[in-house]
């Protein structure tokens, strides 16, 4: 469970001059977690805030209590893990939406976050993947206040959470290989000189 609300995420990314959809942010924060062993504050930072002085100056409190707590309760596999999306007073429209732009922005975040090729994951992970994938491109035609819909979403946003949790949980090892630690050192070289992110699993290859 995530001590940080969405409405705080909200109020400090607009601080921060953020365009990102909170969404989206903390999907593409689980999609790197999920592939690289040792991920600082500060590159998911930089990731959504690019201006180094705004990052520095600015009340971060909001943002580093969603990231560890995204991290704590991702590594802990106590199933608490949660996503960050808006509350269920929102219009579903709305709901939906920012469970679309979490799934795009994890599978963005795993791509990028260290390569992991499809013959490194289980058949299970690979099709939790594909239907992150076709989540992160629903446009739905809701019905406020319908019950029926009302409860499709919630399933859905069920299945993400508890599908990001086993995909953590079953690229453990790959995770944690050293040819991956080396080229995690590689890819905070090249953020920190060239501002550049090392492509990994390219989304489309999960269709």
């Amino acid at each position: 469970m995530l001590s940080v609300t969405f409405p705080e995420i909200v109020r400090a990314l607009e601080e921060l001059s953020c365009s990102l959809a909170p969404s989206e942010g903390h999907g593409y924060l689980c999609g790197v977690l999920c592939t690289r062993a040792h991920y600082p504050l500060e590159c998911w930072l930089e990731e959504m805030i690019p201006e180094h002085e705004e990052r520095v100056q600015a009340d971060r409190q909001a943002l580093d209590l969603l990231f560890t707590d995204t991290r704590q309760t991702l590594h802990s596999g106590s199933m608490s893990f949660d996503l960050l999306l808006p509350d269920d007073d929102a219009p579903l429209h709305t709901r939906v939406a920012a469970l679309s732009q979490w799934c795009q922005g994890f599978l963005y975040g795993f791509g990028t976050g260290q390569p992991v090729g499809l013959e490194a994951v289980s058949a299970d992970v690979s099709e939790l993947l594909r239907d992150l994938t076709q989540i992160g491109r629903a446009i739905l035609e809701l019905e406020e206040g319908n019950e029926e819909e009302e409860s499709a979403y919630a399933e859905i946003v069920e299945y993400v959470r508890v599908g990001v949790q086993l995909i953590y949980d079953e690229i453990d090892v790959v995770r944690e290989t050293p040819a991956m630690a080396r080229n995690e050192a590689r890819n905070d070289d090249d953020i920190r000189e060239h501002g550049e992110r090392d492509a990994g699993l390219d989304p489309s290859q999960i269709h």
